[in-house]
């Protein structure tokens, strides 16, 4: 009579057999189906049968990366349709604002919080295609002024 609720799937793709482990285990806790791989190259082999409705990624793996990854979602034209939230030790702006040119949704820079990870996967989960087009926008919106500001207050640097 009931339907039962599906489990969200996330596709966690971390190199760090550690972080993947802890982060699998938080993820599965707080109710989503989680599957674990430790490569990009793994990455792309199960993304079309586990189909799932958010990827973490990390960017920086090898022999096959992150990088690589968003290319090919954004080749076979699967972003924006499943978000991506990037988790990387890459916290430069343009590194981030590049994340985000290359089709993140999200970025969050590693280490960071369990719950700031949760909450993110929430927010991008409940929102449907157009929202998160709109929250797309946004970042790369704020990516670009906070760029246009930092460039502008390194040109007053040289200025006497």
């Amino acid at each position: 009579m009931y339907e039962s609720v599906q489990k969200k799937r996330i596709l966690l793709v971390e190199d760090d057999p550690m972080i993947q482990r802890v982060l699998c285990i938080l993820l599965k806790h707080h109710g989503f189906d989680v599957l674990g791989v430790s490569s990009g190259q793994e990455a792309m082999l199960v993304i079309p049968e586990f189909s799932p409705h958010l990827i973490m990624l990390d960017l920086l793996m090898h022999p096959v990366s992150g990088w690589d990854v968003l290319h090919w979602l954004r080749a076979n034209r699967l972003t924006p349709h499943i978000p991506v939230l990037v988790t990387s030790a890459l916290v430069h702006l343009t590194e981030q604002m590049q994340g985000f040119e290359e089709g993140a949704v999200e970025y969050i820079p590693k280490p960071t919080q369990p719950s700031i990870i949760v909450e993110r996967i929430r927010v991008l989960l409940s929102m449907n295609a157009k929202q998160r087009s709109i929250l797309y926008r946004k970042r790369m919106d704020e990516q670009r002024k906070t760029l246009a500001r930092l460039s502008a207050s390194q040109m007053d640097e040289f200025v006497y």
